[in-house]
């Protein structure tokens, strides 16, 4: 098994073996270790894989979690539960939503429950989870050990979350499922805009809580602003792969059912209250969505959108696109002045967005030579080719 198959299926298998795991064994540290090891055993014995893989994973797994318990004296009382080797899983079951409520543990803040989960269920990579928190890739690293840490330190098991814990759980779940579908939206690095198996994951996953949650706001709204965003997917690259922004896209290209998807779903829960954070955030989506063209959208009601959502969750992020609609809404110069202030963040200030926003402000404002400076900065500052390769396109633009 080569690289890329091994990187595939641990990719498909890695939730519901961890998940297999937890359910019996409890120590998410030890299960992924398990877990990972058993994997380094299929890529040496695998030739061809076994008709039920999640299966063989999970057995071999479990077998070094049994081993690992007899060799530790001080894990003798786990060793009894341990010693019976479970069934392997059915091939069908998914297992995702549920190991997604699992890793968010009460024993953690809310930021290291997502971070955790982001990189234990959805695999994202170190960098990209720093570049979600925006953070130094070192910083979030350091994070990611410490809450393993305090997971050991507390005896944190991992069972089935009480009744009382499901709603912080389930508020964490969402951001997770967000930034896994931020990052195939906008990959963070690499020579590829976008991921559109994380994006149809995270709309999955998020289908399925909304079903287990009907009654639950949040959860439509963040389904309906994943679903009015990815209906741009068609437009926003070019033949060669690269940005297309969402003023210039061919809005004849978005696709219209999962805009009426979106759209049913607010005007379904927004009536109802009280509004939070995903539903605000679709409500701007949709605003965009019914705009003909670019030179068509609501640019004051986007505005008082942000004005509202800065005040239920506010953040650098949502600063940020503030600026532009404050900006598209009533000059670039009302713009600039948020953008100025968000450069005062060491956060914001190493963040290539700010810059790009700042340039496209600069531009508005006719300084075609500081809006050139500006997209040479955050081209510099991005990992993201297709988007260093935009840039730096506005740049040269910016300065004939």
């Amino acid at each position: 098994m080569n690289e890329r198959e091994r990187e595939d299926v641990w990719r498909r298998e890695s939730p519901h073996v961890l998940a297999a795991l937890l359910r019996r064994h409890g120590d998410l540290a030890d299960c992924e270790d398990a877990a990972q090891e058993a994997l380094e055993a299929a890529a040496k014995q695998w030739d061809p894989p076994p008709e039920n893989p999640r299966g063989w994973l999970i057995t071999v797994a479990s077998r070094r979690l049994i081993d690992r318990a007899r060799a530790d004296a001080a894990r003798a009382d786990r060793e009894q539960a341990a010693a019976e080797e479970p069934p392997p899983e059915p091939p069908g079951r998914d297992d995702s939503l549920e190991l997604l409520l699992l890793c968010c543990h009460p024993a953690l803040s809310r930021t290291s429950q997502v971070a955790l989960t982001l990189r234990t269920v959805s695999g994202l990579s170190t960098a990209e989870i720093a570049a979600a928190f925006l953070v130094p890739e070192a910083t979030m690293g350091q994070r990611l050990s410490r809450t393993r840490a305090t997971l050991r330190e507390a005896g944190a098991r991992f069972g089935r979350p009480a009744p009382d814990e499901l709603p912080a759980r389930v508020a964490a779940v969402l951001d997770v499922l967000y930034l896994v579908f931020n990052e195939g939206y906008t990959r963070s690095a690499g020579d590829a805009l976008l991921d559109g198996e994380l994006t149809r994951e995270a709309i999955r996953l998020t289908r399925e809580l909304g079903q287990a949650l009907p009654d639950h706001d949040e959860v439509a709204g963040a389904l309906a602003l994943m679903l009015l965003t990815q209906a741009r997917e068609p437009a926003r690259t070019d033949a060669r792969g690269d940005l297309v922004p969402l003023a210039d896209q061919d809005r004849s290209l978005w696709r219209s059912e999962e805009i009426a998807e979106g759209v049913a779903i607010l005007e379904r829960v927004l009536p109802r209250g009280p509004v939070g954070r995903f539903q605000l955030q679709a409500a701007i989506a949709a605003v965009h969505a019914e705009a003909p063209d670019a030179a068509a959208t609501d640019w004051a009601q986007i505005r008082a959108l942000y004005d509202m959502l800065e005040r239920v969750a506010p953040g650098p992020a949502v600063t940020l696109n503030r600026a532009v609609a404050v900006g598209m809404a009533s000059g670039p110069a009302a713009g600039l002045t948020i953008v100025d202030g968000l450069l005062q963040d060491p956060r914001m200030a190493r963040h290539h967005r700010t810059h790009a926003v700042r340039a496209h402000l600069l531009e508005l404002a006719g300084d075609r030579a500081g809006a050139a400076k500006a997209y040479e900065r955050a081209a510099a500052l991005t990992a993201s080719l297709p988007e260093q390769r935009y840039l730096n396109r506005r740049a040269a633009e910016a300065r004939r």
